[in-house]
């Protein structure tokens, strides 16, 4: 399968959620043309440290889309599917092209996670505390345990690393696991900081 492929640092999509993009880059806008004129499908990928693509990224379908006054695209994807990438293709666009392989995930939740619904939920609302993060929490605990879970991943200002580790996760119930460790790691950090007065 060849795809356009969208490098955003910070910004992950996963599967069964929605990413809003403010695209104004020329080399981005030609993507999303392309994107738009072949099923609406791009991939949202990462970048390590050394400006090298990492090899597992999100599938993401256009799902609205509008045009600005001042030539930019305000895009909504929808996570498909993960996948791997297999190689780069030269194809003379200005964005990256990649033929990807999607990959298998578990999106079936344990009954542990859903019992740990309100722990996760204090446990996120300690983190914002702790790093004098505003974010809404107040509806968290009236939606579903996998939104919960998506929503989190997606939301925290987590190091690049730490957001392709969730990336990587190949079921939910495991992205929840390694969510609660990188929280707890983080508030960790945070509470063992020296106080300068």
């Amino acid at each position: 399968m060849k795809i356009p492929i969208f490098p955003l640092n910070g910004a992950i999509l996963l599967r069964n959620t929605n990413l809003p993009l403010n695209i104004f880059e020329e080399r981005y806008l030609e993507m999303v043309d392309y994107s738009l004129a072949n099923q609406r499908l791009l991939g949202m990928i990462q970048m390590n440290s050394n400006n090298e693509l990492y090899n597992i990224g999100c599938l993401g379908k256009i799902v609205n889309f509008s045009e600005t006054n001042d030539n930019r695209y305000l895009i909504s994807l929808e996570g498909v599917d993960y996948y791997k990438i297999d190689n780069e293709i030269d194809t003379g666009y200005k964005f990256k092209m990649v033929e990807i392989n999607l990959l298998k995930y578990d999106e079936n939740i344990n009954s542990i996670a859903e019992k740990e619904k309100y722990f996760l939920i204090n446990k996120f609302k300690e983190y914002v505390s702790s790093k004098n993060i505003r974010i809404d929490t107040n509806e968290l605990e009236s939606i579903d345990v996998k939104e919960v879970i998506k929503f989190i991943a997606m939301v925290s200002p987590f190091s690049i690393v730490d957001k392709q580790t969730l990336v990587e996760t190949n079921s939910l119930s495991g992205l929840h696991e390694k969510l609660l460790s990188i929280l707890e790691l983080e508030i960790y950090s945070t509470n063992s900081k020296p106080s300068i007065n």
